[in-house]
C-alpha cells in the first residue's frame, strides 16, 4: 500500500495531509493522484465515502499552486467544479481548503437558495478556484459575474445525480463556456446512457478508475431488515430509537412531507430530531448539518436529493424509513455509514408494498438481508381471500385480492361514484329525449 509520502505531492500540501492525520490514500486516491499529476483526464467510477474528493483536489491544487508561482497577474478561475447539491459543494470547497491550508490560493463555493450579493462581491475579489451548483453558476454566467475563459482544469461531479436531478442542460451549457484546452475530470457512481454520452463528449483519453462497484456494499456494515406496515413505521422507528445504543441516525424518507411527518412524531415522542430538504432554506438546512455533526442533535431526517454531500465521522446508524426505489440509492444510503473503515449498522423497513424494491436491492448487492423478526410491530399479511360469484355459471370462485393503500382504494370509489354518476345523467338525458 502506497503513503501520501510516496507520492509526488509538494510539501505544503503533504503538510495539510498530515494535519488531517491521514497517512495512506484510499484505492481511488492512489491511483488517480498520479495519473492527474500527469495532466490526464480522468473518468472515475466511484460511490460516495471512497475519497474521491481529495483525489481530484490534491492533483488541482498543485497544479494551480506551481502556475500561480509564474504569475504576477489578478487571480482568476483556473479550477471549476461542478456538483449537484449545496451540501456537496459546500463539502468540497471545504477539502479544497482543508489540503490547500498551506497554499496561498482563494477558494469559493455559490449556489442557489441564497442572496447572490455576497458570492459576486467575492468573484470580483478574484478566486483561483470555484465550486458551484449548475443553476445559480449559469445565472452568473449570464449576468457576467463569472469568466471560465482561464479554466485549466474541470471536474464534474456526481454526475448521475445531475441527471435524476434535471440538470444536465445546465451543465451542457456551462461547457460550452470552458476553454477546449483543459484537464478534466469525470466521477460517476453509476453510468446510464446519457451519462457516457456526456462523459465521452467531455474526455478525452482519459484514464479509467473503478472503486468500490455500485453492486457490492461495505462489508463491514451491518445489515437489518424489519418487515412492517406502512402505518406501523413510526411507531417502530420510534421504539428503536429509544435504544441509546443508537449514538447517531440518519433517517431517510422518499418525500419531504414525509420527512416534516417523521421529525413531528419523533419529536412528540421526546427524541430530538431535526429534518433537512429541499424545502427548508439554506440557513436551516446548513444548521441542521452542523447540529447534526456537533451530536446537539441526535436523529436527522432526510431525503436522498438533500443528503448528497453529507459527509459525517462515525455515524453509527442508517436508517431506510422508505426503501428506495432506485436500488443503487440504496448502496449509496448505507455507504454514509462505515466510512474511514468505521463500522455502522444499515436498517430498512420494508412493507407489503415495497417487496419488489427490496427483490431489487438484494439483486444489485448479491445477498440476502438479514431479517429481524423479533420486533413489536410483525407485518401482517395483507391478503384476504373472498368469494367471488359467477353470474354466468352460478358457480363460485377463489380470487386473492392484494389491499390496496388507503389512497389508492379511495380513488377507486371516488371512480366507481363518477361512473355512477355519469350512468345516471345519462339514464336521465336518455328519459328526457324519450319524453321529447
Amino acid at each position: 500500500m502506497l503513503l501520501f509520502e510516496e507520492l509526488n505531492i509538494i510539501e505544503p500540501i503533504k503538510k495539510a495531509i498530515k494535519t488531517k492525520g491521514f497517512t495512506k490514500p484510499t484505492a481511488i486516491q492512489s491511483r488517480a493522484i498520479p495519473s492527474l499529476l500527469k495532466g490526464m483526464d480522468l473518468l472515475g467510477c466511484a460511490q460516495t465515502g471512497t475519497g474521491k474528493t481529495a483525489a481530484f483536489a490534491i492533483p488541482i491544487l498543485q497544479g494551480i499552486s506551481l502556475q500561480h508561482k509564474a504569475q504576477a497577474s489578478r487571480r482568476q478561475i483556473q479550477a471549476l467544479i461542478i456538483a449537484p447539491t449545496r451540501e456537496l459543494a459546500i463539502q468540497i470547497a471545504d477539502s479544497f481548503e482543508d489540503y490547500g491550508k498551506y497554499l496561498n490560493l482563494k477558494t469559493l463555493v455559490i449556489y442557489g437558495g441564497v442572496s447572490q450579493n455576497p458570492q459576486t462581491r467575492d468573484l470580483t475579489k478574484g478566486i483561483d478556484i470555484l465550486v458551484a451548483t449548475p443553476g445559480r453558476l449559469l445565472d452568473l454566467i449570464n449576468q457576467r459575474y463569472v469568466s471560465l475563459r482561464n479554466v485549466k482544469y474541470f471536474v464534474l461531479d456526481e454526475a448521475d445525480h445531475m441527471l435524476d436531478m434535471g440538470m444536465l442542460q445546465d451543465v451542457r451549457k456551462i461547457i460550452t463556456h470552458l476553454p477546449k484546452e483543459k484537464q478534466n475530470m469525470f466521477f460517476s457512481a453509476t453510468m446510464p446512457a446519457e451519462i457516457e454520452k456526456l462523459a465521452n463528449s467531455i474526455l478525452k483519453n482519459p484514464i479509467k478508475v473503478m472503486v468500490t462497484p455500485v453492486s457490492s456494499t461495505v462489508e463491514i456494515i451491518e445489515q437489518e431488515l424489519y418487515y412492517v406496515d406502512s402505518g406501523n413505521k413510526v411507531n417502530l422507528l420510534i421504539n428503536l430509537l429509544k435504544d441509546k445504543e443508537i449514538i447517531s441516525a440518519l433517517v431517510f424518507s422518499r418525500t419531504k412531507h414525509g420527512a416534516n411527518r417523521i421529525v413531528k412524531n419523533l419529536v412528540k415522542a421526546g427524541l430530538v430530531a431535526e429534518a433537512i430538504h429541499g424545502n427548508k432554506s439554506q440557513t436551516a438546512r446548513q444548521l441542521a448539518l452542523k447540529n447534526f455533526k456537533e451530536r446537539k442533535t441526535r436523529i436527522l431526517v432526510a431525503t436522498d436529493i438533500a443528503a448528497r454531500g453529507i459527509d459525517i465521522e462515525e455515524l453509527s446508524h442508517v436508517i431506510n424509513f422508505d426503501l428506495p426505489e432506485v436500488p443503487e440509492t440504496y448502496v449509496h444510503r448505507i455507504g454514509r455509514t462505515g466510512r474511514a473503515s468505521h463500522g455502522g449498522t444499515a436498517i430498512s423497513f420494508c412493507s407489503h408494498a415495497e417487496k419488489p424494491l427490496l427483490k431489487s436491492i438484494q439483486k444489485l448487492i448479491a445477498k440476502s438481508i438479514e431479517e429481524v423478526i423479533d420486533h413489536p410491530y410483525p407485518l401482517v399479511e395483507t391478503s384476504i381471500e373472498v368469494i367471488v360469484k359467477s353470474d354466468r355459471r352460478n358457480t363460485s370462485k377463489k380470487s386473492i385480492i392484494e389491499d390496496k393503500p388507503r389512497s389508492s382504494r379511495r380513488n377507486n370509489d371516488i371512480k366507481k361514484k363518477v361512473v355512477r354518476t355519469e350512468k345516471t345523467r345519462s339514464n336521465v338525458k336518455g328519459h328526457k329525449m324519450r319524453n321529447e
